[in-house]
This record gives C-alpha cells, sequence and structure tokens, in this order.
C-alpha cells in the first residue's frame, strides 16, 4: 500500500497534466503517451485498490480514469492492461485497463495461441521456477545468465487451454533488467546485502568474480531486477567491483 501511494504522488507530480487539473483533450489525444515510449499489452490481476489508485501485479500503477467503460474494479479481478514505462521514474504505469469477461479466462490473446503476462516469483524447487499454483517452467529457459528469484517480476509467455490445470510457461524474462555503475554497497548482514539503500542482494542468488567477497564502501558496477520480496525494489543479480580487483 505504501508502495501505491509513493507511485501516484510521483506520478502525478511528473505530469504536467496532473498538475493543472482535468482537461479536455482530442479524440488522437486522449489515453496516449508523449514522447518516446515503449508499450506492450499484457494480462494481469488487480493486487491493490486504494480510493482512484491501484496495483495490477504489483507492478502496474493504474488509475481509475483509464479503465474502460468506468468499470468498478477489485482484488483479484483480471485485466488486460497496456503499459508503458516511465524511463524517469523507472516505474510501469497502464494507460488503458480492460475488465476481463469470466467466460474469456483462459482465451489467449494473440494470434500464434500464447498469453503473456507479468508475474511474480513465488517459489523455485530444484530446476523449476513457479509464479504461480498453475503456471510453471524450466529455469533453463530464463534469459541468458539471469538466475530467477523469489520476489523476481517476470515476463512470462505460455500457452493455455480451458481444459488444462498446470501452464508450463516457453519463456521468462525480467520485467526491467537495468545496469548501474559506481554505487556504494551501503551494508551487508550475513549473506544479504544492500547497495545505495535501494537495491538488495543475496549471496544465494547473484554472479561475483571469483575471490570477491562484498564488502560495505566497495564501489561496485551491478545488473539489477524488479524484486517485490523485500523492502526494496530491485534485486542484484550481478555484481562487479567498479575498480579491479
Amino acid at each position: 500500500m505504501l508502495r501505491l501511494l509513493r507511485l501516484a504522488l510521483a506520478f502525478r507530480t511528473a505530469d504536467p497534466a496532473e498538475r493543472q487539473g482535468p482537461q479536455q483533450q482530442g479524440p488522437q489525444q486522449q489515453g496516449l503517451p508523449q514522447g518516446d515510449t515503449r508499450l506492450k499489452t499484457v494480462q494481469g490481476v488487480v493486487t491493490s485498490f486504494c480510493g482512484d489508485y491501484g496495483m495490477i501485479d504489483e507492478s502496474i500503477y493504474f488509475s481509475s480514469d483509464v479503465v474502460t467503460g468506468n468499470v468498478p474494479l477489485k482484488v483479484g479481478q483480471k485485466v488486460n492492461v497496456v503499459v508503458e514505462e516511465n524511463k524517469t521514474l523507472y516505474a510501469l504505469r497502464a494507460i488503458k485497463v480492460d475488465v476481463v469477461p469470466h467466460c474469456l479466462y483462459g482465451a489467449g490473446p494473440s494470434d500464434s495461441g500464447t498469453r503473456l503476462l507479468i508475474a511474480c516469483v513465488t517459489s523455485i524447487s530444484e530446476d523449476t521456477i513457479y509464479v504461480s499454483d498453475s503456471i510453471y517452467c524450466s529455469i533453463d529457459i530464463a534469459a541468458e545468465d539471469f538466475v530467477p528469484y523469489k520476489g523476481d517480476l517476470l515476463e512470462v509467455e505460455y500457452a493455455t487451454e480451458l481444459s488444462i490445470s498446470n501452464i508450463k510457461a516457453s519463456s521468462v524474462k525480467p520485467t526491467r533488467c537495468i545496469h548501474v555503475e559506481e554505487v556504494r554497497i551501503t551494508s551487508v548482514h550475513g549473506r544479504n546485502g544492500v547497495i545505495d539503500y535501494t537495491i538488495f542482494f543475496t549471496l544465494e542468488s547473484v554472479k561475483i568474480p571469483d575471490g570477491y567477497v562484498p564488502q560495505v564502501d566497495d564501489i561496485v558496477n551491478v545488473v539489477m531486477v524488479e524484486n517485490i520480496q523485500f523492502c526494496c525494489n530491485w534485486r542484484a543479480f550481478s555484481i562487479t567491483p567498479a575498480q579491479k580487483l
């Protein structure tokens, strides 16, 4: 809930239209992002809702004015979402939300018969990744050099039929993968630590050079993915000292 409130405030501050109040928009402007943005369509579930704002799959912020037909939403409802990434806030925002009718549950929206959704890793058992009670995949199909960890947000592509209860995903990759340079390790507790107060890591699932042990005040380069398990929103899966050992 705190994350939802922070995102609502951040988007209202960043959006000039929000600061100026509601304005009449032309048919070609309404609901469309301005500037160079990357759009994608996914299917997800409303995971939180407060007032006029909510979250889908714990990762996509939306406001009630982008819901088609002003349909009231509730937690647990399935929706189709057009998503844009705000490169300044490193956040995902829905620009259009359509409620999925119950009769269409399980029907893939793409011509190829596959479905795309954003999901959180719930558990990893040996070589199998689970993103829900019914959707799983082999760890071998994850994006190159990426080892998923509990809480990671993944973009999952899978095929399904109404009669299938357990669904095997055909590909998984992080929703966002970002490289940052020369950031400082701010705390280390046993096998876990935090970088720059915002990025957590665990030695159970991080790539580091042979012989290197992360220490407080080390300056490092990091490859991170979005994760919702801990108080930080990012998990480092690769850490390299900024200076040669």
